[in-house]
């Protein structure tokens, strides 16, 4: 009889485990399928992740060219101050004096110099202008010249460059959005400057100088071509939407990367990748300016100086060269941040290496006799308060920094790691230094770090439980 009782126990005992195998079972199957269903909604946001940050990457360009027309086209004071050093380039002082003396020579009549003469020396003097000819015409030339230089040398023409293209920058708007006047005009797809004040100025050094055949010179409005391309009038529409959205194009692309960031499984490597693609995306606009410079002054007319129209090229185009290193060091900077924190074993060699080289000059400090008081715990118990507010104090001057360049973000970037690394030489060695800094890279969480760790569990067989 107690046989028959055990054995009944067991089979109850048996029974309860094949239930409870079926049940864990199908709580496994219901697992599965809504693992299932939720892999879709993770591919669906990769994806828009991935669609967001590329949109950005791609307006990246776009808003460089954008602040650039913001800056320099729609705002005075940046145009003056961009193309002020123009005056004092060789090529648009040659190009200037060149233009002035065939102007003056235009309207001095060698001719008229017999009528200053004695009655009896004119046919002297005719015979001499007779032989002379086109020598004499040289001579006048090279004169007229050399004083056309000394204005285009002297301080006078930089400050009457400042302030033509000061009154004339209304027009240079004219030239790329549509609306405008002055002094600059657009004509048949050329921007023009005027140089009468020059002229003005040489014809005064000609009549001091001696040469009073100069006060015959009328007041001439003659144009130095400061740019020429057929597609002027072609690119209005969308310069001018460039200039409308200005300063708000580049916030809309941080956004767009911002968010793609925000969406991604891997935060880290998507920050890495953003800042990368949006280094080379702006990269690429500064190859296309350096290819399209000599492919602009292939097109320009025989007439028009080329070495003048380069430096014009230049200087335009100068500001938004420095944006575009500027973006590229950033860009890079912050990948190297976001990877340097990431939990790579290459990352975590370079973060060793940084420790080990702070602990070291610690411990010499610490043999040489060095006290820090109280410094030094107050430094470790608030170590990543600290962090944080020489972090937010870098990002705050770059965001509050009115025109920053490359070499201005590597030097915040430098300023910030020695700021760091003080910190840790107060703070001393950290307890993990393996640890990865203020951030953390993205790890499996819930569902994903379920399926990354294995079921172990086996069940009991019947002997187990019998044995037992």
């Amino acid at each position: 009889m107690p046989d028959e009782t055990s054995a009944s126990d067991e089979v109850e005992r048996l029974r309860a485990r094949v239930a409870a195998l079926e049940a864990e079972q199908a709580a496994r199957a219901g697992q599965s399928a809504s693992t299932g269903s939720g892999r879709p909604r993770r591919r669906g946001r990769s994806a828009l992740a991935t669609v967001l940050i590329v949109i950005g990457c791609l307006l990246a360009p776009l808003s460089v060219v954008a602040a650039w027309a913001s800056g320099v086209i729609g705002d005075t004071d940046r145009y003056v101050s961009t193309v002020q050093p123009l005056a004092s380039d060789p090529d648009v002082q040659d190009a200037v004096a060149a233009r002035v003396t065939d102007v003056a020579m235009d309207h001095i009549d060698l001719g008229d110099l017999l009528t200053s003469a004695a009655s009896d020396e004119r046919p002297l003097l005719e015979k001499a202008l007779g032989r002379l000819g086109d020598s004499l015409e040289d001579s006048v030339r090279s004169f007229v010249n050399d004083k056309a230089r000394d204005v285009v040398d002297s301080s006078a023409f930089e400050t009457l460059w400042t302030e033509v293209n000061r009154k004339a920058h209304a027009a240079m708007n004219k030239a790329l959005t549509g609306d405008g006047g002055g002094l600059v005009k657009l004509d048949d797809n050329t921007v023009t400057v005027d140089l009468a004040p020059v002229v003005e100025q040489v014809k005064e050094r000609l009549v001091d100088s001696g040469l009073t055949l100069a006060e015959k010179i009328p007041e001439v409005h003659t144009e130095f071509a400061v740019a020429k391309s057929e597609d002027i009038t072609k690119a209005r529409t969308g310069f001018r939407l460039l200039q409308l959205v200005g300063n708000w194009l580049p916030v809309l692309a941080l956004l767009l990367i911002a968010g793609g960031v925000l969406l991604a499984r891997n935060r880290r490597k998507a920050v890495v990748t953003a800042a990368l693609c949006t280094a080379v995306a702006v990269g690429l606009l500064g190859i296309a300016l350096t290819v399209f410079r000599p492919v602009y002054l292939d097109a320009l007319p025989a007439g028009v100086s080329q070495g003048a129209a380069g430096s014009v090229y230049d200087t335009l185009t100068r500001f938004l060269r420095t944006t575009v290193r500027m973006v590229i060091a950033l860009g890079v900077v912050v990948a190297l941040a976001a990877w340097l924190t990431g939990r790579g074993r290459r990352a975590s060699l370079v973060r060793n290496l940084w420790f080990s080289g702070i602990g070291a000059v610690r411990s010499t400090a610490d043999r040489a006799g060095l006290k820090l008081g109280p410094v030094g715990p107050w430094a470790a118990a608030h170590r990543r308060w600290i962090v944080w507010v020489l972090i937010a104090a870098a990002v705050l001057t770059y965001v509050l920094w009115s025109y920053p360049t490359g070499w201005v973000v590597v030097g915040l970037a430098l300023a910030l790691l020695f700021a760091l690394a003080v910190v840790d030489f107060l703070a001393g060695p950290r307890d993990h230094p393996e640890a990865t800094g203020p951030t953390e890279a993205a790890g499996p969480t819930g569902q994903e770090a379920t399926e990354a760790t294995p079921d172990t569990t086996t069940p009991e067989s019947p002997s187990q439980r019998s044995t037992r």
